[in-house]
């Protein structure tokens, strides 16, 4: 079970341009911290990194689990994240449910997970329709829901209440509070506050 990220004098490219350099960060269970910063600051980035997909120009990303044990670093990132980018990443002609039943059992959840996800999201009346019928707010639910239906320790979040109406950000909120008291890590790129404390952490600074 992964219980920290340390990341350590980390710095982050974009072709040939330097984001930011040196950078610091730890998380540990029951963390949340916002990430904040200008546009094209790199925040993003850093939640790609984070996650395998993009290579650091220098420092290491290390993940832990109980008693300070070293995770391999491929293994911890198949098993123990989430990645929700700003592109939720959802097949337009797949129904609600095709897409998220997919991703639920491809992260390693199953149907009863993903159905007690869609309650959980409010999701019902939206199952049947394909993705490219449903509205910005409702496809980011769908794609957050992947987040409840396979749980996993870190959540790396960029920008997850932007779409969303007042009532799913509180909903959001509240699953986002209870994910961080049951010992989880949130790592989220953000513009706007999120609806649970927050360490700010201010990227290209």
């Amino acid at each position: 079970m992964m219980r920290a990220v340390r990341i350590k004098g980390l710095s982050l490219s974009r072709g040939e341009r330097t984001l930011f350099s040196g950078l610091d960060l730890e998380l540990e269970s029951g963390d949340a911290v916002a990430l904040t910063g200008r546009n094209g600051a790199g925040k993003t980035s850093l939640l790609r990194a984070v996650a395998g997909l993009l290579r650091p120009l220098a420092g290491t990303i290390g993940f832990e689990g109980s008693e300070g044990r070293i995770l391999e670093a491929e293994a911890a990132r198949a098993d123990h994240l989430h990645l929700a980018g700003h592109h939720d990443g959802l097949k337009s002609a797949r129904t609600a449910w095709e897409e998220l039943l997919f991703q639920a059992r491809w992260t390693g959840g199953s149907e009863t997970t993903a159905r007690a996800a869609v309650e959980r999201l409010e999701l019902g009346r939206l199952l049947d329709l394909e993705v490219r019928r449903l509205s910005a707010g409702q496809r980011r639910r769908v794609s957050l829901a992947r987040l409840l239906a396979s749980p996993r320790r870190l959540w790396l979040l960029d920008e997850p209440m932007a779409p969303l109406d007042a009532a799913h950000r509180a909903a959001f909120g509240a699953i986002m509070a209870e994910h961080l008291a049951g010992g989880g890590m949130v790592l989220a790129a953000v513009h706007d506050p999120l609806p649970v404390p927050a360490r700010l952490v201010e990227v290209g600074a």
